[in-house]
């Protein structure tokens, strides 16, 4: 029975670890986006409200959003992990 728990206990907590990095990289990208509205796509393509100009912005603000989520739970991680350094 033990390890039928501890089995259950591990796969809880991968479904929310799964489900926090979700989250975290989905407010990430939503903030890209926010902020990648202010950038003044004209300077580099042409036509920046025609169909390609949009998907261009909103690859860059999930590419944007994805390092940055990436980096919030690295950190994440990091921080959780100085706990055995004592």
């Amino acid at each position: 029975m033990s390890d039928s728990n501890f089995a259950n206990n591990l796969v809880g907590s991968l479904g929310v670890t799964g489900l926090i990095s979700m989250i975290v990289s989905l407010v990430c990208i939503g903030l890209s986006w926010w902020a990648l509205q202010h950038v003044k796509l004209d300077l580099f393509i042409r036509f920046p409200k025609s169909p390609q100009g949009k998907l261009l912005h909103l690859l860059l603000a999930i590419v944007l959003g994805h390092f940055v989520a990436k980096f919030l739970l690295d950190y994440l991680n990091w921080s959780q992990m100085i706990k055995y350094m004592f």
